[in-house]
């Protein structure tokens, strides 16, 4: 892959988000602005978790609703210390809170506070959900998978954007199965498809599969508290993947 892509920046992801999304440090529309780039982010594996908890559809996108709209309430996640540790265990943890504490359903027009960040309507959680196979038994296994389709995901888009920009979009087409293990078809016959030698095939996807993880490496990296623990999430990612 060229050169002059050079790296994509995720300043304003996760923990630096969290930091933002603190009333006392930024203004009402900057914490709303980086609440509603988390809710983007995390809304699913959240709804997941709250739904496989035995929660009916429509309680469980009240409360995952109602555990964003109370965070940003009660001053943003100023309990979130990146010191901490992993931010999808801290994310987990503050859920499992959050329920142990649960609203009463006599409290339901109150959740929220009339403010509404995620469009249930527009997202159909509950057909992904339903269509979602091999669901884990354990809500918290289901949380985590969640999780590494999202971040492998956003990866694997800001890649096809990259390849877009750069004028590639068929060859990113042609050699994304080879990131998701979906496409099996013979090298070869890739290669006449794309009218290049299978020298050349070969160094492409190399360098397509040196990207991804390169993506994948950027995003996890603003998820955990040290670097020193970059290797082990990554790792953790790859696992929680094989076991789908």
């Amino acid at each position: 892959m060229d050169d002059a892509l050079g790296p994509r920046q995720f300043a304003t992801t996760h923990w630096s988000l969290v930091g933002a999304a603190r009333l006392d440090e930024a203004s009402q529309t900057l914490a709303r602005a980086a609440l509603e780039e988390l809710c983007r982010t995390y809304w699913y594996p959240l709804y997941a978790f709250v739904r496989s908890r035995g929660y009916s559809a429509v309680d469980a996108q009240d409360l995952t609703q109602t555990f964003f709209a109370r965070t940003i309430e009660a001053g943003g996640f100023t309990a979130a210390d990146r010191e901490r540790g992993r931010f999808r265990s801290y994310l987990l943890g503050a859920m499992k809170h959050f329920l142990a504490n649960e609203w009463h359903r006599a409290q339901t027009q109150k959740r929220g506070g009339q403010v509404q960040f995620i469009e249930w309507d527009a997202l159909d959680p509950e057909a992904r959900y339903a269509g979602a196979s091999l669901q884990p038994d354990d809500p918290e296994q289901l949380f985590d998978r969640e999780w590494a389709l999202e971040i492998t995901g956003g990866a694997l888009q800001a890649l096809r954007e990259e390849m877009e920009t750069a004028g590639k979009s068929e060859l990113f087409d042609a050699l994304k199965g080879s990131l998701t293990g979906e496409d099996e078809s013979p090298r070869a016959e890739i290669a006449a498809r794309l009218d290049m030698s299978e020298g050349a095939l070969k160094v492409a996807v190399h360098r397509l599969r040196q990207r991804y993880r390169s993506l994948l490496r950027a995003t996890i990296a603003e998820t955990v508290s040290d670097e020193a623990n970059l290797d082990d999430e990554m790792r953790y990612l790859v696992a929680v993947l094989r076991r789908r």
